[in-house]
């Protein structure tokens, strides 16, 4: 394709990747209560090849609102129900002998689906949560010293409670900072709760059982490339390092974000452009996504109140935003 046929075929490339995302972003809210943005926030980190991790109480709809967005991509699921007892090789894959070859032949663990969903991550020993590290980062698992790629898409949701603490391993930082994003649904309006219970004790069954995909994978593959070509200006990568650096050398905070942190706050800012129609990146895109990108990635220093969020909330209102 020459470059006249190429600038022709972009718009049309972003409109079928908006239309694509905004499809599985309705599908999910007929089954999902509870705050809007959580959905879309939710398919913005898919797009932007990023994971996601919903931290809230029980019973709000977190592992709903995974197999809400697995039901709506024609892809391949796997859930993987995390306990203190779940190894390793559970979760990646293990070869095992064959006597009819004399062989080891792998069997793959539920991380080669295209969206895994890992429910209750910080009940892992921390020998499992690191298993998913090489997976999340790199895309591919290693095993016996083989490295064997991930089918695209690839998207982790994982969920956590952060109320109960007993038979809990916390997650380490490295671990944290494999997430795009984290999320939390919150207790719904009572407008949107009577809806809920409404649909949930229905005689034909809940929103979620009738769900039908609307996006397979080759359009979310598509629609992944469509985001990397959302024009970022150069001022705005300056404005992302400003607000990065800008938590390093906060009092308050004892680890600021990492330039992991900058890079994928891009590539969210990016997805979340696309989906408002643009294609191009406002400074506006990297103030919205930046608490639920970067809080979770920072430490609060010794006696500094442990509100980080309120942190980088402070931080976006005194970096200065690029005209």
């Amino acid at each position: 394709m020459g470059a006249m046929e190429a600038a022709l075929a972009e718009p049309h490339r972003l409109d079928s990747a908006r239309d694509a995302a905004l499809r599985v972003i309705a599908n999910v809210r007929l089954a999902v209560s509870g705050e809007p943005a959580v959905v879309e926030r939710a398919v913005v980190a898919l797009l932007a090849e990023g994971h996601v991790l919903v931290e809230d109480v029980p019973g709000v709809g977190k592992t709903t609102l995974a197999r809400a967005l697995a039901r709506s991509l024609d892809c391949s699921f796997a859930r993987i129900q995390l306990t203190p007892d779940v190894l390793p090789s559970d979760v990646t894959g293990v070869s095992v002998f064959d006597q009819r070859t004399s062989e080891f032949a792998f069997r793959p663990g539920p991380v080669f689906a295209n969206v895994v969903l890992a429910d209750e991550l910080n009940r892992a020993s921390p020998r499992t949560q690191s298993a998913l590290l090489e997976c999340m980062q790199e895309r591919q698992v290693t095993v016996d010293g083989v490295a064997r790629p991930l089918a695209a898409p690839f998207f982790v949701i994982a969920t956590q409670n952060p109320i109960e603490q007993d038979g809990t391993f916390p997650l380490p930082e490295a671990q944290l900072d494999r997430f795009a994003l984290r999320l939390a649904l919150g207790y719904p309006e009572a407008g949107a709760e009577a809806r809920m219970l409404a649909d949930q004790t229905a005689p034909e069954g809940s929103p979620l059982e009738s769900l039908a995909a609307v996006a397979d994978a080759a359009e979310l593959v598509a629609a992944v490339h469509a985001c990397r070509s959302v024009h970022v200006a150069p001022s705005l990568h300056d404005y992302v390092v400003a607000l990065c650096g800008a938590t390093r050398s906060d009092a308050r905070l004892a680890l600021g974000a990492s330039p992991r942190a900058g890079v994928t706050l891009v590539r969210l800012a990016r997805a979340h452009a696309l989906i408002q129609g643009r294609d191009h990146v406002l400074p506006d895109d990297v103030k919205e996504l930046a608490p639920d990108a970067l809080a979770h990635r920072l430490l609060p220093a010794a006696g500094a109140p442990a509100d980080v969020a309120s942190v980088v909330e402070e931080l976006l209102a005194r970096v200065p935003v690029p005209l």
